[in-house]
């Protein structure tokens, strides 16, 4: 939804602090309206297509407090962000447990509201968004802890609502860090199979010989150390899934049992002769390149192809910059909960080092970053300097990286690079066309070209 088209309620009866908010606001493209007290608030919730209210605590006539409840209950998911001076600081922290979406203390500094606004927009749609993925993909589906809103995670999404429901061997693939394991657990809860076990096999932490004896099993002596029989994880993932982490570190021995376990549903285990049938589906995933393996013969063909029914793959966290935000709030909440710290947000400056920085690492650096900046976090928001040293270096070289997508046309490409880096500045025309390497006015000309005006 595009700024012009969303309209902010403004509640102070502070004419001069309502003014000033006003013009702020209208400088990021918001439409605004406002009301001197909580009544008219209300009745203008009941009325008007409002996006987001900015609610004053103290008024005449209905307080903050009063009119947020009477706001939610009339519409739950409306997001509300309170106004409060600072001495009243612990009243605002009350009314987001009642339901406001933040709050921002007195005199009410530019770049944080622009932040904290957009923030909460972002989140409302994010909601939005994903009760419309929700309603296509079928009210049961579970996604899990998988969070994104991007246009890859979306298709993402739709193929995993595809096969989740069949009983094909699925192949995942991405970079590292990029949440693979999650993918798997949420084919696996989707499933028919949902009631039987999933389990884990981390292809790449063991040597040949256990990593057989784990998926296999073994008999009683069947190896030095071998002192009783036991059950290997296709056993114990009889009727439930089994995932297979790293697929591609798995030796040429080990992965000729493994095809013919997807293919006949039977083996032996180490040191024995009886053969053992499982009902098992099989999910892999690897960061490796198969198909570049399978040309080199360190990955067997048939293998590849019996996996790669249906091959789906995770984005790299640079591929989809819109989630940083929401990720990164999600292991903020998550950290500062486990950490037993009152931390809030970011400041503009954090959140733009965020996404200025390339993750090398994905999500599970981002997770790392967002973990060691709440424990050295001293104050309500999470700043620069709590930022690791790389990610302040990325944010000192002002430029943001922009990864285009293949497959595009080249018209195409240029077209996601500008939104891409306007995105990035906030939609500041004359830094984006710096970081673009162009003048503003081709800028301009090229936003009229696609209809991006």
């Amino acid at each position: 939804m595009e700024k012009h088209n969303q309209t902010i309620l403004l509640v102070d009866d502070d004419t001069a602090h309502r003014t000033m908010l006003r013009a702020h606001l209208s400088a990021e493209g918001y439409q605004v309206i406002e009301a001197d007290d909580g009544d008219i608030a209300v009745h203008l919730v009941k009325e008007r297509e409002i996006d987001l209210v900015l609610l004053d605590l103290k008024m005449k006539r209905v307080g903050g407090m009063e009119a947020l409840q009477r706001i939610l209950d009339s519409r739950p998911a409306l997001p509300v962000l309170i106004l409060t001076a600072f001495s009243s600081v612990e009243s605002a922290v009350e009314a987001m447990k009642k339901g406001a979406f933040d709050y921002l203390t007195k005199p009410v500094d530019a770049g944080e509201l622009a932040l904290t606004v957009a923030r909460a927009l972002d989140f409302d749609r994010l909601q939005r968004e994903n009760a419309v993925l929700k309603e296509r993909l079928g009210e049961k589906f579970d996604l899990g802890r998988i969070i994104g809103g991007s246009r890859p995670m979306r298709e993402l999404y739709e193929s995993l609502a595809l096969v989740a429901p069949s009983d094909a061997t699925v192949l995942i693939t991405g970079e590292s860090g990029t949440g693979k394991e999650l993918i798997a657990n949420a084919v696996h809860q989707n499933s028919p199979r949902v009631g039987g076990p999933f389990i884990k096999v981390n292809c790449a932490a063991l040597h040949e010989n256990l990593l057989e004896s784990e998926l296999f099993g073994h008999e009683k002596g069947a190896f030095t150390g071998a002192g009783e029989q036991r059950k290997g994880r296709f056993e114990l993932a009889h009727r439930g899934t089994l995932f297979l982490d790293e697929i591609g570190d798995m030796s040429p021995t080990t992965q000729a049992k493994i095809l013919r376990v997807l293919q006949d549903g039977e083996f032996e285990r180490l040191g024995g002769t009886k053969t053992i049938k499982v009902n098992v589906r099989v999910v892999a995933a690897t960061h490796k390149d198969l198909g570049k393996m399978v040309e080199t013969s360190a990955f067997r063909q048939d293998l590849f192809f019996r996996l790669s029914v249906v091959p789906l793959h995770l984005p790299a966290l640079r591929e989809r910059p819109e989630d940083i935000p929401l990720l990164a709030e999600y292991f903020l909440k998550q950290y500062s909960g486990k950490n037993r710290k009152d931390i809030r947000s970011f400041q503009p400056e954090a959140m733009e080092a965020l996404l200025a920085y390339g993750w090398p690492g994905n999500i599970r650096e981002l997770e790392n970053a967002i973990e060691r900046a709440v424990i050295l976090c001293l104050g309500e928001q999470i700043t620069v300097r709590e930022l690791p040293p790389a990610i302040r270096s990325a944010a000192e070289s002002g430029v943001h990286p922009v990864v285009p997508r293949p497959g595009l046309t080249l018209r195409e490409m240029e077209k996601e690079m500008i939104l891409a880096t306007l995105k990035t500045t906030d939609g500041n025309r004359t830094r984006a066309a710096e970081i673009l390497g162009i003048t503003r006015q081709t800028l301009q000309n090229k936003l009229k070209e696609y209809n991006l005006l």
